[in-house]
């Protein structure tokens, strides 16, 4: 069963990032407008919402690179790698790759 407190945690996600026209990403000095924004208040809540939307992203895209790992190591593939393996592919050491296959068995458990 679900811990219905990750459940709530999990839907509760910050405003999605939203791409930026190439033109615009091609300039240094651009970062989602942010340089332009002359109103400090304005300035410090987008940038936080920035912050806060990046940071689930990087987990999000952590939590999914876990389950991957698990999945392609898991014993009963045919085709399964090793934990050395899995880290070359991801540029993980073969340790912190065995710490992430564990993490994703824990959160396909969870899943169910």
């Amino acid at each position: 069963m679900a811990d219905p407190e990750r459940t709530t945690e999990r839907r509760m996600r910050p405003a999605p990032l939203l791409f930026e026209p190439s033109e615009a990403a091609a300039d240094p000095e651009h970062f989602f407008d942010l340089e332009s924004m002359e109103d400090p208040r304005e300035l410090l809540a987008r940038a936080t919402e920035l912050t806060l939307a990046f940071r689930a992203a990087a987990d999000r895209a952590t939590e999914y690179q876990a389950i991957a790992a698990a999945q392609l190591a898991d014993p009963r593939r045919f085709d399964r790698l090793t934990p050395a393996d899995v880290g070359e592919r991801a540029g993980w050491t073969e340790d912190y790759a065995k710490k992430m296959i564990a993490f994703g068995h824990d959160l396909l458990k969870e899943a169910g």
